[in-house]
């Protein structure tokens, strides 16, 4: 069985330009941070799924390999551990922001 790159969020990162007019402003076509997270939530909870039905399939001696289940496991862990701090960052930045004085 191949192992594959955990693929938290297609996120693809564009340069920060200078050009105003290259500023995409809301209700244009693009992909929103809504959007974004919506993805990124579902792709975590995917990795969870897969992980729980991998668990349960060994628990009923189904045919499927030990070291299978840890690794959709290992899996699920590291993008719910990854979710968990991209969210506290947000959540700091959040806070930080809140402390500016204006």
């Amino acid at each position: 069985m191949p192992i594959n790159n955990i693929n938290f969020a297609n996120i693809q990162l564009n340069p920060v330009k200078n050009n105003i007019k290259n500023v995409e402003l809301p209700g244009q076509n693009s992909t929103s941070f809504k959007d974004l997270l919506k993805t990124a939530i579902q792709e975590v909870n995917h990795a969870q799924v897969q992980s729980d039905m991998a668990t349960e399939k060994l628990a009923r001696g189904e045919n499927i390999e030990l070291h299978e289940v840890m690794i959709t496991a290992q899996k699920a862990s590291i993008t719910m551990q990854a979710a968990i701090e991209i969210r506290n960052k947000a959540v700091e930045a959040y806070q930080e922001m809140m402390r500016m004085q204006v």
